[in-house]
């Protein structure tokens, strides 16, 4: 993560698109490193579980939380990084297709003229759908926003549902 995020962090911001598109790659780089390790920390975590290796309720409720959170946060950047191309070409672009579609956008009278959706709103997204399983008040629209939505639900399901009811029945 840190070969790719430290290039990022260091180049200066430049304007041009292919100069965006670049750091957009590296982006998608981080982020798809980024699930991959989370995911695998998860099932380090299950086998942890089913192996009975783990020391307490208090300290696999701290690994779960910590993979949980970090799912979220992780799916908040996917989402913000491929809704209608990215946070350039939706600047670039406000006509362009959109791959999730917020309240506010179905209906002005909902939000300030002009109004879209920045890195928070993401977020929400990615904490709403690790909460609830499913898409809450924002809708996917595209393949990828749904295939996005469903790989954060299953990491999501599998951290709560076998990983924290565990810790709930192993507290002393």
């Amino acid at each position: 993560e840190c070969s790719l995020l430290i290039p990022l962090a260091a180049s200066r911001r430049k304007r041009t698109v292919t100069q965006d598109g670049e750091r957009r790659r590296m982006v998608i780089q981080l982020l798809a490193v980024t699930g991959i390790v989370n995911a695998g920390v998860l099932v380090a975590l299950v086998a942890s579980l089913l192996g009975g290796t783990t020391a307490s309720g208090g300290e696999l409720l701290a690994k779960a939380g910590t993979v949980w959170i970090t799912n979220v946060i992780t799916f908040g950047l996917w989402f913000w990084v491929f809704d209608g191309g990215g946070p350039t070409r939706r600047r670039l672009d406000p006509q362009r297709p959109r791959d999730m579609q917020f309240p506010q956008m179905d209906s002005p009278t909902l939000a300030a003229p002009g109004w879209h959706p920045h890195l928070v709103d993401y977020t929400y997204v990615a904490f709403t759908n690790a909460i609830a399983f499913s898409p809450t008040d924002v809708m996917p629209l595209s393949r990828t926003a749904k295939m996005l939505m469903m790989f954060e639900s299953v990491i999501s399901a599998l951290t709560v549902l076998l990983v924290a009811a565990r810790a709930v029945n192993i507290f002393r």
